[in-house]
């Protein structure tokens, strides 16, 4: 079982980004992170689960904890409709971050994940650690 921390960050919304995931996998901690300049906290927060996903090979059982609803609900319920409704919202706007999504859609395809939703700043120390993984990312810059 592998366990992944994810999290996003914009110093300014839009502005400068940062995402960043921390692996667990089989007591081997490894951490990953990126940056953007002028994008989004939604891009930043998908950009954490894709990286961390990338390379994790077929039928591996994963945990993913995020503390972004955006996440967690768009890729456990929303996608369906989107998919369904040749990616439209129910408003029939075109879905933001269309690209990212198809992205961590066709990931997710041959995996066994499971999506959890924690709260942000509530003492968990691995999201306390990957929230000031993606901050120190997006302010480097």
């Amino acid at each position: 079982m592998i366990t992944i921390y994810t999290d996003g960050s914009c110093l300014t919304n839009p502005g400068n980004g940062g995402w960043a995931a921390i692996i667990n996998d089989n007591n081997e901690k490894k951490i990953i992170s990126g940056n953007e300049k002028n994008t989004t906290n939604n891009r930043m927060e998908l950009l954490a689960p894709i990286n961390a996903l990338r390379g994790i090979n077929p039928g591996t059982k994963i945990k993913i904890y995020t503390d972004s609803q955006y996440v967690k609900r768009g890729i456990t319920e929303w996608i369906n409709i989107w998919l369904n409704n040749n990616w439209k919202t129910s408003k029939k706007e075109d879905v933001k971050n269309k690209d990212l999504w198809i992205e961590l859609y066709n990931l997710t395809k041959l995996l066994n994940i499971q999506w959890i939703w924690i709260k942000a700043h509530d003492g968990n120390p691995f999201n306390e650690e990957v929230d000031l993984l993606a901050k120190r990312a997006a302010s480097s810059n």
